[in-house]
């Protein structure tokens, strides 16, 4: 067991719920918190050791719960109080630890706390968020621009000011040089601590603070250059200003002692840092006072490589050889791997079995997102179908963040495939309702079953869990490293390549076991391991 003693989250699987289309429960169309407490056997039959459970806090949703406008209080749609204790009590009953999703960069524009901010410019709460007088000319103060499409100001009509959001004008973002905000967000992170939750996600964790002086951003070469090819003009600056202060640090070692105060608890941060990311991360993780790990986006993009992996863990191994990574292939904001990784005319499955092969032998911990242990491929909707605002606004360049928050599909014969008996609130598409969870269940083949059969392996092998990596040379589009720990010592070898590749055992190298890891299988010959298009390799070195 990964999560026994001290340190539990250091090398822990976390399995993501996505509780609005886990399981409802009330027949309302949208999961909710009971439901995802009904199906916690579901992910302990996994061999996970701890679930994340996206925001459940009362919320207008504008952007699904991403909008908190009472950190205290479960939303109406997922419950209650009552239902959250009970979760918790079920998941611990079960050995799983809980993380909850903290969403402190911003809050709704309904929160009261933004409510009395913005009703005059001397009230108590006037300098909880960022507000700034416009230039001479009426215009924004600065150039900084929102991640979900145009300026991170919004004009406030009572204020006679602007405000910033560095996502939508409904969600306005906190002051935190303002030392009153930081106590009131670190006494809502108390009331959870004190009600048994185990963690936190941070989400938007290097968004916190921004610069006092509120000076533009540059525009990145790249866009001088005229070399951009994207959607959102938000990837045209460099953000220096808006984002990835180094007064966060301060911020974090803050809510490290608190979390502390509690014992054995654990926070992980959400990084999103275009070009800087794997440097934030390792500032973010080092040393013992800040965060206990986080994770990036690095590996949620489309390049499925050797090199383009080995580069992600190394820069971090070398900027921060004593901290920890949380890494993740899916989640709810990015397309579903095995859609992004997977070429025209190949096998999804393939893919899936591959990839939890090679993310249960990175160094670090790992994050599961709900449906991939099902190999669900991204789901495409119509426009009229979307609710994301995300995608509404960039479409049809960009559809946005539904795709992969579509519900969970249980049995293939139930009305929307076992999810709800009502109407969800996004559709169960085909393609998904044929690989729910009883179609796969008994099928030793599945990738349900090659993930129970990955995470089993990991969970019996110290070296897989905490032990250090070592990369090795190889040809091609072969990745080949070590892990080592307790004096075991185990080789793994992932081909990414679309043809078979040989990989030749340096001199030394003896393999004494070899170990059935998920994807196609390597074979062993007398020069080396030889191994198939998106073959693996774990062997244990004598």
């Amino acid at each position: 067991m990964t999560t026994v003693g001290h340190e539990w989250w250091r090398g822990c699987v976390i399995y993501q719920i996505y509780p609005r289309s886990f399981q409802d429960t009330t027949g309302d169309g949208s999961g909710d918190l009971n439901g995802a407490t009904a199906r916690l056997a579901h992910v302990a039959s996994l061999g996970v050791d701890a679930v994340w459970l996206s925001p459940f806090f009362k919320s207008p949703m504008a952007d699904m719960g991403y909008d908190v406008s009472d950190y205290l209080d479960v939303d109406p749609i997922f419950g209650s109080l009552a239902d959250f204790d009970a979760l918790v009590a079920e998941a611990h009953r079960l050995g799983l630890k809980v993380i909850i999703d903290q969403v402190l960069s911003h809050t709704s524009d309904k929160h009261a706390w933004f409510q009395e901010s913005r009703s005059s410019r001397d009230n108590p709460k006037a300098d909880w968020y960022v507000w700034a007088e416009p230039k001479p000319d009426g215009s924004a103060p600065n150039n900084w621009l929102s991640v979900f499409g145009g300026p991170a100001w919004e004009w406030d009509a009572t204020r006679r000011q602007y405000y910033m959001h560095n996502f939508l004008a409904a969600q306005p973002d906190l002051n935190f040089h303002n030392p009153a905000v930081q106590a009131a967000l670190l006494e809502t992170v108390r009331f959870w601590l004190e009600r048994g939750v185990d963690g936190f996600r941070l989400d938007t964790v290097n968004y916190f603070v921004h610069d006092r002086w509120l000076r533009s951003n540059p525009p990145l070469v790249a866009s001088l250059a005229g070399t951009l090819n994207e959607t959102n003009p938000y990837l045209f600056q460099e953000h220096l200003f808006d984002k990835t202060r180094p007064e966060n640090l301060e911020f974090l070692r803050r809510f490290r002692a608190l979390i502390d105060e509690y014992g054995n608890r654990a926070a992980v941060g959400e990084v999103g840092d275009e070009g800087r990311s794997l440097q934030t991360m390792a500032a973010y993780t080092s040393g013992n006072d800040r965060l206990n790990m986080c994770y990036t986006f690095d590996l949620l993009g489309g390049a499925f490589s050797a090199a383009h992996v080995r580069g992600c863990v190394e820069a971090f191994e070398k900027a921060a050889p004593q901290g920890w990574a949380c890494w993740a292939f899916s989640n709810h904001d990015v397309v579903r791997h095995v859609s992004r990784w997977t070429p025209p005319g190949g096998d999804t499955d393939t893919v899936a079995k591959f990839a939890v092969g090679l993310i249960v032998c990175l160094r670090g911990s790992i994050c599961l997102y709900q449906g991939e242990e099902l190999g669900l491929p991204e789901a495409e909707l119509a426009f009229e179908d979307l609710r994301d605002p995300y995608g509404i606004r960039f479409w049809p360049g960009f559809k946005g963040r539904d795709g992969c928050r579509t519900p969970m599909p249980w049995q293939v014969g139930a009305d929307n495939a076992g999810f709800s008996t009502a109407k969800p609130w996004l559709p169960v598409p085909d393609q998904h309702r044929a690989r729910a969870v009883d179609v796969q269940a008994g099928d030793d083949g599945s990738v349900l079953a090659a993930y129970r059969a990955a995470l089993a392996l990991r969970r019996v092998h110290p070296a897989l869990v905490r032990g250090s990596i070592r990369f090795l040379d190889a040809e091609g589009d072969v990745l080949a490293f070590m892990r080592e720990a307790d004096g075991q010592r185990l080789l793994c070898l992932f081909n990414f390549g679309g043809t078979e590749s040989s990989w030749p055992l340096p001199d030394g190298f003896e393999i004494a076991e070899v170990f059935d890891l998920s994807g196609a299988r390597a074979t062993l010959g007398d020069s080396g391991v030889l191994l198939p298009p998106l073959g693996t390799l774990l062997g244990r070195l004598r």
